[in-house]
């Protein structure tokens, strides 16, 4: 299955990906162990969009907090990168 990670992206050339309490999008929560993700480096904190793809090399579901009716799903993960990207993709890119 393939998924998407959006976050602070410190070094966008690095060979592996770490994320702590991430967060899950699109069916997010059911992210496995050899599971393709691509990685997004947020705009909002500085990123330039689509930076990388790839695979999941650990991850672990996060407990909901007791007494807190609605919550997201989060999960920690590690991703070892498979590519980079060829060229920019990210809002600019996308607006036309």
């Amino acid at each position: 299955m393939d998924y998407a990670i959006k976050a602070e992206i410190r070094d966008p050339q690095a060979k592996t990906f770490a994320f702590t309490a991430q967060k899950t999008m699109y069916g997010g929560k059911h992210v496995a162990e050899g599971d393709t993700v691509f990685v997004f480096a947020s705009e909002n904190e500085g990123g330039q969009g689509l930076i990388a793809r790839g695979v999941v090399t650990s991850v672990e579901e996060i407990a909901k907090k007791h007494g807190i009716a609605r919550q997201t799903p989060r999960v920690s993960l590690s991703i070892e990168r498979t590519a980079l990207v060829k060229r920019p993709l990210g809002r600019r890119e996308l607006k036309h």
